[in-house]
């Protein structure tokens, strides 16, 4: 089941690169796949499917007592990965290229799967990182919605090709600007 997660999450993140589009750009859509190539919207096409593979790993697992842990813990590594293996491999070639953010997208997700089985396998943990990951996991949650309407002006949120944020820096909703 664990190999199986980690094909599904990016099969299904690596299609939600494109169902914003396909979607006519759907507003309900936008909350969930991504608007524009900046980092922050590639962060959430790997949460997307993490978030709903939680039900089959809930249903593997059960509800443990560290499942809300081991879940924080695992989204927590998507938004962390992600920006540091592009903006590593960026400082050095000076600009992205799609293979490597496909493969860095991938390692993101499969890093984070693994940080969830490890977690979610201790035995002697306090409590305590419960409250504090559900915690955590509201304002994940929280963050994952508030900023497609509401990006930050700074670059993890800036779209390279249009260097606009958010739905704005969708290259459609840039050019019907432009029109008006």
């Amino acid at each position: 089941m664990f190999v199986i997660g980690i094909i599904v999450i990016c099969i299904v993140g690596t299609l939600l690169h494109f169902v914003y589009e396909w979607s006519h750009h759907n507003r309900v859509v936008a909350v969930f796949a991504a608007v524009n190539e900046s980092t922050w919207e590639h962060i959430k096409i790997a949460m997307t499917p993490t978030l709903l593979w939680s039900v089959f790993e809930i249903s593997e697992c059960g509800f443990t007592n560290n499942f809300i842990f081991a879940k924080s813990m695992c989204l927590l590594t998507i938004i962390l990965v992600i920006p540091i293996l592009f903006y590593s491999y960026t400082a050095f070639t000076k600009k992205a290229i799609l293979w490597i953010d496909v493969i860095c997208f991938f390692i993101s997700i499969t890093c984070s799967q693994f940080v969830y089985r490890y977690v979610i396998n201790l035995i002697n943990y306090s409590s305590i990182f419960n409250y504090i990951s559900f915690g955590l996991i509201i304002i994940e949650l929280f963050l994952y919605f508030y900023l497609t309407f509401n990006p930050l002006k700074n670059f993890i949120f800036k779209d390279p090709i249009t260097n606009r944020y958010g739905l704005d820096g969708h290259p459609c909703h840039h050019d019907h600007k432009h029109e008006h």
